[in-house]
C-alpha cells in the first residue's frame, strides 16, 4: 500500500489510500480467503505528530489485521490530525475487547481527542429515526435500501408532518416490517418538536428524507446527536427550497445531491457525501436524474457519519 503523507502546501493535507475489496482480501500467510475475517473501522483525532500513521498501521498489522483503505486529513496551519481506517482481521486472533485496549494505548500515546473503533458484525446496530414530509421517493428509496441490507442500522420509526393513507405503499411497507409511523401535524407556530424529541429519545442519529421543516437550534441542542439531511443539490450552491430549479435557472452543467449534517444555519452543515453527474441536456434530465442520487448518498453517509465515527474534518468520503 502506497502512502503519501503530504500533498500540497496550498491545500489541506488529505491523503487517500487505495481501496481494496473486502472479498478479495487475504491475510498474510493465509493461503485462502478465510470466511472468518471481520471488517473493522477506526477513527482517530489527535494533535498532529510524526509517526501517527506508522503506529496505527503497526497496531493493526501486529495483530494479523490488514488495512483495506484509509483516509488521512491534516488541515493547513492547524496542528490537528484526523484519520479513518478500514481493515479486516480474524476475531479469534484479535478479540473485540483486545481491539479496544490496543487502540486505547495509541489514544494515550498521542493524547487523542477521539479514538473510536467499530466492528459492524460484532457491535450492536445503530438506531435511527427517519423524518419525512409529503414527497415519498426519498423515503421509499431509503426503506428499500434498508430492506436490502445496504443500510446497517435499525429504523425505530418514521415521523412525518403528512398523513399517509393506510393503503399506501409506504404504510404497507412499514406495517410489514413493524416500523411505527407517527403523523404529527405542524404549523408555523408549532413544529411539534417536543413530541419529536420524545419519539427519538433512544436513537443514535436522525435522517431527514425530504423533511420540509427547519429544525430549531433548541431542538438540535436538546437532541445532542447527529442529524443528517439529504439535499437535492450540490451544496454549498443552491441552498434552500427548489435546488433543482435553482440549478436549472443558473444553467449549471453538473447536477447531484448532498448529504450533510444539520446545523442551525440552513443547508450549511459539514458535508458528508456528494454524488454528481454531467448534465448533457439540462432541459431533459435535470429533474429525473436528481432522483437517482439521494439513496446512494444517504447509504454512504449513514454508514460513516455517526458522531463516534467521524472527526470534524473527515466529512469527505
Amino acid at each position: 500500500m502506497i502512502l503519501t503523507r503530504r500533498v500540497s502546501s496550498s491545500f489541506p493535507q488529505f491523503v487517500g489510500f487505495a481501496k481494496r475489496s473486502f472479498k478479495s482480501c487475504k491475510l498474510p500467510g493465509d493461503p485462502s480467503s478465510s470466511p472468518s475475517l471481520t471488517h473493522g473501522i477506526h477513527v482517530f483525532h489527535c494533535p498532529d505528530d510524526v509517526g501517527i500513521v506508522a503506529k496505527l498501521s503497526e497496531c493493526i498489522a501486529s495483530r494479523g489485521g490488514n488495512i483495506l483503505g484509509a483516509d488521512v486529513f491534516v488541515p493547513e496551519k492547524k496542528n490537528v490530525f484526523y484519520s479513518r481506517s478500514e481493515f479486516v482481521f480474524d476475531p479469534v486472533k484479535w478479540p473485540r475487547k483486545q481491539i479496544d485496549e490496543d487502540f486505547l494505548k495509541l489514544s494515550k500515546m498521542f493524547s487523542a481527542t477521539r479514538s473510536v473503533v467499530r466492528v459492524p458484525d460484532l457491535d450492536a446496530k445503530f438506531k435511527i429515526a427517519v423524518l419525512a414530509s409529503k414527497q415519498d421517493h426519498c423515503l421509499v428509496d431509503l426503506l428499500h435500501s434498508w430492506q436490502e441490507g445496504r443500510l446497517p442500522f435499525e429504523i425505530t420509526c418514521v415521523i412525518s408532518n403528512h398523513d399517509r393513507g393506510p393503503n399506501t405503499h409506504v404504510m404497507r411497507f412499514l406495517e410489514r416490517n413493524n416500523i411505527p409511523y407517527h403523523y404529527l401535524h405542524t404549523t408555523e407556530e408549532n413544529k411539534r418538536e417536543e413530541e419529536i424529541l420524545e419519539l427519538v429519545l433512544n436513537t443514535d442519529f436522525l435522517v431527514l428524507a425530504r423533511y420540509m421543516q427547519i429544525l430549531s437550534g433548541p431542538f438540535l441542542r436538546t437532541y445532542g446527536k447527529d442529524v443528517i439531511n439529504i439535499h437535492h443539490g450540490l451544496l454549498p450552491s443552491f441552498k434552500g427550497g427548489n435546488p433543482s430549479k435553482q440549478a436549472f435557472d443558473a444553467g449549471v452543467k453538473l447536477i447531484g445531491a448532498t448529504s450533510h449534517f444539520v446545523t442551525e444555519e440552513l443547508d450549511s452543515g459539514p458535508i458528508i457525501e456528494q454524488m454528481w453527474s454531467l448534465m448533457v441536456n439540462p432541459r431533459c434530465v435535470i429533474f429525473d436524474r436528481l432522483k437517482e442520487f439521494p439513496t446512494e448518498t444517504i447509504c454512504r453517509a449513514s454508514c460513516r457519519s455517526q458522531r463516534t465515527l467521524r472527526g470534524n474534518a473527515l466529512q469527505r468520503l
